[in-house]
This record gives C-alpha cells, sequence and structure tokens, in this order.
C-alpha cells in the first residue's frame, strides 16, 4: 500500500492562520505512516519574501517528504519567482514505485495567474502533462495530478468565483488521458467527485480559521494498493470520514 497525504492552504501571514490547529496537525501527519505529503498551494497569505522563509520554517517540522505546487495567494507581490527559490519548482514529475508492485506517476502543476485569484493551467503545461503520461501509458502507473485550483466546482461553497479558466479544455485532457486521481484545494472544502473513471478531490484548509459554516479544518490521506483507492478525510475534531472507496480498473 502507498499512503500520500494532501494537505491545503496554510495561509501563513494572515491573521487567519491557526498555529495551534497547524501544530497538532503536524503532530498527527508525522506519526503517520505516509510515504509522501502532498500541498496543494497557499502556503502563504500574500506571497511575500518573509512570509515564505516563515512559513518553510514550519513545513520543515514534517518528518515525511512533501512536495508542493504554488496557490493564487502564493503568486501575489511577485511570489511566484520566490516560491521557486525558497520552495522548487512550480511544476514537476515524480514517482512513487513501492516495491515494483504499487506504480505511481505524480504530477504537479501550477494554476496560478501573478497577481490573480483565477487560474489557469495553459496550452504548454497542458502539452507537457498529456505528453507526460502518454509516455508512460503503457507502464501501468496511476496517475495523479495535484494543482491548486479547483477543476469541479466544489458544493456549499456559495458563488462560483475564482475558477480555472480553461477547465473544459483541461478537463477533457484529464479525462481521455485515463488519469486517476486528480487533487486540489483553494476553497476550503472538501469534496469528492468521479467524473467517467477519474476521481477529483478538494481539501480543505490545514490552517486557516476562513472556515465555511461548520467545516473543520483538516487533511485527506489516499490510501493506494494495487486494487482499490480509499479517501480518508480527517478532521480536527479526531474524526476520520471515508470520502470515497473505489476499486482500480
Amino acid at each position: 500500500m502507498t499512503l500520500i497525504t494532501h494537505i491545503s492552504d496554510i495561509h501563513f501571514g494572515s491573521s487567519s492562520f491557526d498555529e495551534d490547529m497547524f501544530l497538532k496537525f503536524v503532530d498527527e501527519i508525522n506519526d503517520s505512516k505516509t510515504d509522501l505529503i502532498v500541498l496543494t498551494g497557499d502556503l502563504t497569505d500574500n506571497g511575500y519574501y518573509k512570509s515564505y522563509l516563515g512559513v518553510k520554517e514550519y513545513l520543515k517540522l514534517f518528518k515525511h517528504p512533501i512536495l508542493c505546487v504554488p496557490g493564487n495567494h502564493d503568486s501575489r507581490n511577485v511570489g511566484y519567482k520566490t516560491f521557486e527559490e525558497e520552495i522548487g519548482d512550480r511544476n514537476w514529475a515524480n514517482k512513487i514505485i513501492d516495491n515494483n508492485t504499487n506504480k505511481i506517476l505524480l504530477l504537479g502543476l501550477d494554476s496560478t495567474e501573478p497577481d490573480l485569484d483565477t487560474g489557469r493551467i495553459g496550452r504548454s503545461q497542458q502539452k507537457w502533462v498529456e505528453e507526460t503520461l502518454c509516455s508512460h501509458f503503457t507502464e501501468n502507473f496511476f496517475s495523479i495530478i495535484a494543482l491548486h485550483h479547483h477543476v469541479l466546482p466544489v458544493p456549499n461553497t456559495g458563488r462560483e468565483r475564482n475558477e480555472l479558466l480553461d477547465c473544459g479544455d483541461v478537463l477533457k485532457s484529464l479525462v481521455d488521458h485515463d488519469v486517476n486521481l486528480v487533487i486540489y484545494g483553494h476553497r476550503h472544502v472538501p469534496y469528492s467527485w468521479k467524473l467517467e473513471e477519474t476521481l477529483f478531490v478538494s481539501a480543505g484548509s490545514i490552517s486557516s480559521n476562513k472556515l465555511r459554516g461548520k467545516i473543520l479544518n483538516s487533511y485527506n490521506t489516499y490510501e493506494i494498493t494495487k486494487d482499490k483507492v480509499e479517501i480518508i478525510l480527517n478532521q480536527s475534531d479526531d474524526s476520520k470520514i471515508v470520502l470515497g472507496n473505489f476499486d482500480r480498473d
């Protein structure tokens, strides 16, 4: 089994950042058997250089490897450049091979536009995704795409806004290329959809208190075996809810 932890929307540098909540989840995740942490954006609230330096210190508290993509807040104030300098590449490809029995291809995409809340993948990045997926098609990899903006609308988030502007083209590309799992954050609301044979999963916020209604701070975990994918919502009240349990084709 491969266990991937999905966190999102820290918003360090904002008055809404809850340090105690963040540290609670750090301890919980560090005690887990996760193989990898994926952070889908909004590490900072404003993209300022000092905010990046501050959030880096918090990320060092995690004991497991972590991969990040930027969020719309991270790309403010030339923060997209600082992200590359202090965090790493804004898009990337990573492979996980578990004893040669569970092979996972994980692609991270930068969906942000400088100083805008809306997002876009763009033709060149979409082409790179398609070529990378095609080059691994015959190797039976379980494919995961990680980005910040939501590809499908998220229920209980009010009026639709700040969406991925080219989501129609991106959505068709992901489904046509048999992507197994697409994960994102942005709306601070956890939810899962299944469209065709692709799972689309939104994460809540791990540490921002800007939450809708009775939604709690949370993170997702994905338990991936040769036969199944189980999506677990881990909430701040220590409850764990199954968001989905799917057979692998």
